[in-house]
């Protein structure tokens, strides 16, 4: 049994240590707000927060996730108020398709606790994809959620 700490919550998943911890994420516990995209760990669509740093879930095996806090877009939001940077998101109009912005999030997240205030050049660090182009709204969304994360 494999002992997962998802979004505040324990979970035993009796499933194999070397599955990819998106699809039991997605097909376990049904927080399919994680989406796959390339399988390869490049496109980024997969990032969660893993002791609060974007990791691609679909190249971490649930084994090695075991233990440590996990979250993922579902669990961002507290007690019904979005979280900084979902309220800049929705404030600066980012999504298009929608498909990768929860990676996109969880990445500007994981940024703004090492980077309250970043630069241009430090948001350039987020390597995920958007295939819709938004970059533009995604670092202005950053930017206004600096200092309130």
């Amino acid at each position: 049994m494999a002992k997962l700490q998802v979004n505040g919550k324990a979970y035993s998943l009796d499933v194999e240590p070397e599955m990819p911890l998106l699809w039991a994420l997605r097909n376990e516990l049904g927080l399919t707000g994680t989406k796959y995209g390339c399988g390869i760990a490049q496109c980024g669509a997969c990032t969660v927060l893993v002791e609060g740093k974007a990791v691609r879930s679909c190249v971490l095996t649930v084994s090695a996730a075991e233990g440590k806090a996990i979250t993922t877009i579902e669990g961002l939001a507290e007690g019904g108020t979005p979280h900084p940077v979902q309220a800049a998101w929705v404030a600066e109009d980012v999504p298009q398709c929608g498909y990768c912005q929860s990676g996109q999030i969880l990445s500007a997240v994981a940024l703004l606790k090492q980077k309250p205030n970043p630069s241009d050049a430090d948001i350039s660090t987020i390597t995920n994809i958007c295939r819709c182009g938004t970059y533009v709204r995604v670092r202005r969304a950053i930017h206004r959620a600096a200092g309130k994360v």
